[in-house]
C-alpha cells in the first residue's frame, strides 16, 4: 500500500532550518558520489546483519533507506522536485537517529521519503538502454540473473525485481540442449535493483531455504515456492512478500515481511483459504499495486483455474488477503497478471498447460474499479504469431514516462526448464494506439525509462518464431508460418542442440508475412540441412530476392546480404525444390543499414501516445516509420496526436495522408479539445500515393493534442504522420 504520507511534523520542524539547507547546498563528498557507481555483488550475510546493526527492529529499514537516498545528487533532478525530497530525507534521518521514535513515526518517515523520491523528476530526458531477448541475462557484476515467477515493483525512485531461483535454472543455463522436467527445487528469492529497468544490480536473497516459517519449519522444507510479488504497507512500514507455497501438506499464500526492499524477510502469516475462492491456495498469482497505492492479489482458483479473482491486501498490515472478487470465468488459465494503461485495467493469462507458451488472453475493465466488471475474453493482439515471443504470461510493469506511457510485458520462458529457446525472461513493450493494447514481439529493443519511449533495436530479428520453438509438440502447421502445400512439419533436432526445426518436402513450402519493416538494407540468414530448397523474400513493392539452399548432410549456415526493402510488409517463403525434404532453423532477417534520423517535430501515427480509432496497417507502400493509421469508416473515428513544442505560439502543421478513394474525406481539426476548423482530404489517386496537407494552429508550450475527427461515414484517409514546424 503506497499512499500520500501523513506529515511527520515533529521531525520536520526540528530539522528543517538547518539540515534542509545543508542538503540543498552542500556538494556530495567523493565517497558519497562513488556510492552511485555499481558496487560488487553484496553478500547476503551483510544485509542479514541489518537487524543487529541498526538497533531497534523498526529502525533497520529506515536507516538503510536514508543511507541509500543520501547518495542522490541534486544536479540530476529538477529543483522543484529536489526540495521536497531533501526535506523528507532530513526528517527521515532525524527519525532514524531517535531511539524513542514510535512504530508510527518510522512508518510515516519511510512513506514520506519514498513518496518524495518517487516524485523526483530527472533534469534531463534520460537515455535509451538496450534489451536483448533470447539470451541469458546477467546482473551488473556479470553474475547470472535467476528470477522466475516474480515481479518488478517501484519503491521510491528505484525498481526492485523479485523472483525465485530454482536449481533447474542453473542446470538449464549450463546446458540448454536438454530437458530438466520437474527440477524446481527452491534455492532463494533474490532481489535486484535498477533505475532504468535494463541494468540490474544484485542486492540480497530476501528469503532462502533456511528462512523460518510457521511451526518451526523452513522454506527448504516446502514442497513448492513460487509466483510471488511484494507490496509496501504504509501503516507498518513493512515490505510484504506474498508467494504460493505448499507447506505441511497444505496449499496457501505465504506472507513474509521485511523493513526495507532488500532486507532479509521474516515470517508473517500463512493463509490457506481466500474467501470466495472455491479451493485452498491459488492457481497462479501476481501482485498488482494500483495508482492509489492499494495492493491486490491477482489469481485463479487452484484446481481447474477456470475462475479469475482480484483480492485486496488488508490495509492495516498487508498480512491477510481479504475476500476475493471474481472477474472472469471460462476456460482454465494460468500466469494470471494485471496491468493498467490509460485508465483501464487489463487481466492477462495464458493457456493452462504447464508453463508452455501461448497467446495472452485479456479481459479489460468496463468500469473504473479494479474489482468491478470486465469484458469477455479476447486475444492480445501481437501474441498470435509466435505465442507471445515463445513465453507464458509472467508479469507487467507500467512506466509513466514524461512523454508516453509504456507497459513492459515480462514473459516466462522456462516451461519446467524444458528446452524451449535460450533465456528465461523475455521482455517486450505493450502500447495502445487504438481501442486495445498491442503486444510488440521484438527480439531486441531500446527503452528510455525516463520518457517512456521505446524503439526497435538495431539487431532485431523481424521474423517471428524463427527457431520453431513456439509449438512445443510436433505439428503439421507451424505457428507463424502459413502452409503453401506439400508436406510441412516441425521435427526434433534443431541446429546447435535446439529442440525443433522446420521441415518442408514434396515441393512444399511455408511463408510468413512480416507486417512491417522499415525501409533499408537487410541480411537474411538461416541454417539448413537435407535436400535442396530456396528462401524468397518479397518486399512491399513486389521486389524479390532468392537465397538458394544446396543439399547438405549436416547443418550449414546460408546467408543473403544487401537486400533492399521498402517500408511496409515483407514476405519470407521457404520451399523444397523437389520431393526431398529441406530442414531449416534459426531464420533471421536483420536490418544492416542505419536508420534515417526522424526529423525534429515529427509525430508518427503508429507511435504512442498517438491514438488511432482503427488499425495500424503497413500494407500500402510509401509510408514513414513502421505503419500508418487506417481509421474505421465511421463518423468520429479519429486520429489524435500529442505534440510537445518547446514554446507557445502559432505553428505550421503538416498532415501526411493517402486517399485512394474517389471522394474527399472531410474532418474537423480539434486542438486541445476545441474545434478550430475543417480539413478536406482530397483523393490522391492511389493508397500508395502520399501527400501533405498544411494548416496553421496555435499551440501551448509543452503538451497539446491535435485530433482529426472525420465528419462522414467514410472516415479519415490513411494518416502517416504530423510534422509540427
Amino acid at each position: 500500500m503506497r499512499q500520500r504520507p501523513r506529515v511527520v511534523s515533529r521531525y520536520w520542524k526540528l530539522a528543517a532550518a538547518t539540515l534542509l539547507s545543508l542538503a540543498l547546498a552542500t556538494p556530495l563528498s567523493a565517497s558519497t558520489a562513488a556510492a552511485e557507481t555499481p558496487a560488487t555483488q553484496r553478500q547476503a550475510t551483510d544485509l542479514q546483519d541489518q537487524k543487529a546493526a541498526a538497533g531497534p527492529a523498526m529502525d533497520r529499514g529506515l536507516e538503510y533507506l536514508v543511507s541509500d537516498y543520501r547518495t542522490r545528487t541534486p544536479t540530476k533532478y529538477t529543483a522543484d522536485s529536489w526540495k521536497p525530497f531533501a526535506k523528507a530525507l532530513t526528517a527521515a534521518a532525524e527519525v532514524a537517529d531517535d531511539s524513542s521514535a514510535t512504530t508510527s513515526d518510522v512508518a510515516d518517515a519511510k512513506t514520506a521519503l519514498m513518496t518524495a523520491a518517487a516524485d523526483l523528476k530527472a533534469a534531463d530526458e534520460g537515455t535509451f538502454q538496450t534489451i536483448t531477448n533470447n539470451t541469458f541475462w546477467n546482473d551488473t557484476s556479470g553474475n547470472p540473473i535467476y528470477s522466475q515467477g516474480g515481479g518488478v515493483f517501484k519503491f521510491g525512485d528505484t525498481y526492485y525485481w523479485y523472483g525465485v531461483h530454482y536449481t533447474g535454472a542453473e542446470l538449464y543455463r549450463a546446458n540448454p540442449t536438454k530437458k530438466y522436467d520437474g527440477n524446481v527445487s527452491f534455492v532463494s528469492v533474490p532481489v535486484y535493483s535498477s533505475k532504468d529497468l535494463v541494468n540490474w544490480k544484485f542486492e540480497n536473497n530476501v528469503a532462502t531455504r533456511s528462512t523460518r516459517i510457521q511451526n518451526g519449519a523452513t522454506l527448504g522444507q516446502a514442497g513448492w515456492v513460487g509466483r510471488l510479488g511484494v507490496s509496501y504497507n504504509e501503516t507498518t512500514g513493512k515490505y510484504v512478500l506474498a508467494t504460493q507455497a505448499y507447506v505441511g501438506g497444505g496449499h496457501g499464500v505465504l506472507l513474509l515481511q521485511g523493513d526495507s526492499p532488500t532486507d532479509t524477510f521474516d515470517y508473517g502469516y500463512f493463509q490457506t483459504q481466500i474467501t470466495n475462492s472455491p479451493t485452498t491456495g491459488t492457481g497462479d498469482q501476481t501482485v498488482f499495486t494500483d495508482e492509489d497505492g492499494k495492493d491486490y492479489l491477482i489469481f485463479s482458483n487452484r484446481e481447474g483455474r477456470s475462475r479469475g479473482f482480484v483480492a485486496k491486501f488488508r490495509e492495516s498490515d498487508s498480512l491477510r488477503i481479504e475476500p476475493a472478487v471474481q472477474i472472469r470465468s471460462g476456460s482454465g488459465r494460468e500466469g494470471n497478471a494485471m496491468f493498467k494503461l490509460d485508465g483501464k485495467y487489463y487481466h492477462a493469462a495464458s493457456d493452462l498447460h504447464g508453463w508452455n507458451t501461448s497467446v495472452n488472453y485479456v479481459n479489460e475493465s468496463t468500469s473504473s474499479n479494479v474489482q468491478g466488471s470486465y469484458s469477455s475474453e479476447y486475444v492480445l493482439a501481437g501474441t498470435e504469431m509466435d505465442y507471445s515471443h515463445v513465453t507464458q504470461t509472467g508479469f507487467f510493469v507500467t512506466v509513466k514516462g514524461t512523454k508516453q506511457n509504456t507497459v513492459l510485458y515480462a514473459g516466462d520462458r522456462w516451461a519446467d526448464f524444458a528446452w524451449n529457446g535460450i533465456g528465461y525472461n523475455q521482455w517486450v513493450p505493450i502500447t495502445k494506439t487504438g481501442a486495445r493494447p498491442q503486444f510488440h514481439s521484438v527480439s531486441q529493443w531500446q527503452f528510455n525509462a525516463t520518457t517512456g519511449e521505446w524503439r526497435v533495436g538495431p539487431a532485431n530479428n523481424y521474423i517471428l518464431n524463427p527457431d520453431i520453438q513456439a509449438d512445443r509438440v510436433i505439428v503439421s502447421s507451424v505457428r507463424g508460418w502459413r502452409n503453401l502445400g506439400g508436406s510441412v512439419t516441425n521435427v526434433n533436432g534443431g541446429v546447435n542442440g535446439s529442440r525443433f526445426a522446420l521441415q518442408v518436402s514434396n515441393s512444399g513450402g511455408v511463408e510468413q508475412r512480416v507486417e512491417s519493416v522499415p525501409a533499408g538494407t537487410y541480411t537474411l540468414s538461416l541454417h539448413a540441412r537435407g535436400s535442396t530448397g530456396q528462401v524468397v523474400i518479397t518486399g512491399a513493392n513486389g521486389s524479390q530476392r532468392t537465397l538458394g539452399i544446396p543439399s547438405s548432410s549436416g547443418w550449414a549456415k546460408r546467408e543473403l546480404t544487401g537486400i533492399e526493402l521498402p517500408g511496409g510488409a515483407a514476405t519470407v517463403s521457404v520451399r523444397a525444390s523437389g520431393s526431398g525434404g529441406v530442414t531449416v532453423d534459426q531464420l533471421s532477417l536483420v536490418k544492416t543499414s542505419a536508420d534515417t534520423p526522424v526529423p525534429q517535430g515529427r509525430y508518427e501515427a503508429e507511435t504512442a501516445p498517438a491514438e488511432c480509432q482503427g488499425t495500424i496497417d503497413s500494407n500500402q507502400a510509401g509510408y514513414s516509420g513502421s505503419g500508418f493509421c487506417n481509421g474505421t469508416a465511421a463518423v468520429g473515428a479519429f486520429a489524435q496526436f500529442t505534440v510537445t513544442p518547446q514554446a507557445a505560439g502559432t505553428a505550421t502543421v503538416g498532415i501526411r495522408f493517402a486517399n485512394g478513394s474517389s471522394g474527399a474525406r472531410p474532418a474537423n481539426l480539434v486542438v486541445n479539445g476545441s474545434s478550430v476548423g475543417t480539413i478536406s482530404f482530397e483523393p490522391t489517386g492511389a493508397w500508395t500515393t502520399w501527400t501533405t496537407k498544411t494548416v496553421t494552429v496555435s499551440l501551448n508550450a509543452g503538451g497539446n493534442t491535435i485530433r482529426l475527427d472525420p465528419t462522414t461515414a467514410t472516415g479519415l484517409p490513411n494518416v502517416d504522420y504530423l510534422d509540427v514546424g
